[in-house]
């Protein structure tokens, strides 16, 4: 048995995924790994510089651009996580999502291994994440999105009191990025799942093309009983959104992933006055393109 399965997504990201593999397979310490890269029909030879470069990888050539949960499963599956409950014996240990445009130093990998197998309790982990400029990730920490931790994000009370416990509470701007803390999500950037509570609590929910699927897992493996830790004394470079930046399309899944989690997880609980709020801030950062979704969808069962 394996101790890691590294699922990696690409789309269109070639160099930024050769670097990823780079890193990846300079990895040192005492543990075992396989690397299975998804590839989202991207338009450039991302799969065949793979297949060509890195043949120790495994690699799923999706024929179709299916969304970052649909492509994740694809890797997950083949690792040998089939859903809850169902789970080959010889899975490895730990599952991780890491995205093609981070890169992780030599020890990152065992260290977060480390980690985990020091905290029974702990079903999911992220590192310390550092951007480009070496700020923090803010995503790489975060709080559920209820309906007013939303609320104090998009009327732009978190960037004014970023320092306030109530307000601060999505991206947790009030603690120090070097303490390491319990908290509700990490980043599907670099998501660390323990075996046992995929068994528990099931993959990735496919209604998620992009964005919200990794709070979702997060939500759903916390119920279940597991703890979600941010570690910072691991550390891991992130370029963020290298495929997705300038897509009007990932703009749009943002705000249809936040109504999906929304409906999802807390529509059943909402008074009405608070509802048509959420509805209504949903809308003004959505746009018009959000309206048949406001109207038709309905929860996800995921």
């Amino acid at each position: 048995m394996y101790d890691l399965g590294i699922v990696i997504v690409n789309y269109n990201t070639r160099d930024y995924l050769r670097r990823c593999l780079q890193t990846v397979f300079a990895s040192q310490g005492d543990f075992t790994y396989r690397v299975v890269v998804v590839d989202n029909a991207s338009p450039d030879d991302s799969v065949a510089m793979t297949r060509s470069e890195f043949p120790q990888v495994e690699v799923i050539a999706s024929t179709t651009n299916g969304g970052f949960s649909y492509a994740n499963n694809l890797g997950l599956r083949l690792l040998g996580y089939r859903g809850a409950g169902d789970v080959d014996a010889d899975a490895p240990r730990y599952a991780l999502l890491l995205n093609p445009d981070t890169e992780v130093p030599p020890e990152s990998l065992y260290g977060m291994v480390q980690f985990m197998d020091s905290q029974p309790e702990v079903g999911i982990a992220g590192p310390k994440l550092v951007l480009e400029d070496g700020s923090l990730d803010l995503a790489c920490r975060r709080s559920f999105p209820t309906p007013m931790v939303s609320f104090y994000r998009y009327s732009g009370l978190s960037k004014l009191f970023p320092r306030s416990p109530v307000f601060g509470r999505y991206n947790m701007t009030h603690v120090d990025p070097d303490v390491e803390i319990e908290v509700d999500s990490v980043v599907g950037a670099y998501m660390q799942v323990r075996k046992t509570a995929i068994i528990d609590a099931g993959l990735l929910d496919e209604t998620f093309f992009m964005y919200g699927e990794d709070l979702d897992w997060a939500f759903r493996i916390k119920k279940a009983g597991w703890k979600v830790f941010y570690h910072p004394a691991v550390t891991v470079r992130h370029v963020k959104r290298a495929a997705s930046r300038r897509s009007r399309k990932a703009q749009f899944e943002f705000h249809r992933a936040s109504l999906i989690f929304y409906r999802k997880h807390y529509r059943s609980t909402t008074p009405l006055p608070l509802h048509l709020m959420v509805l209504a801030g949903l809308l003004l950062k959505g746009g018009r393109a959000l309206v048949p979704e406001l109207l038709h969808a309905s929860p996800s069962t995921g």
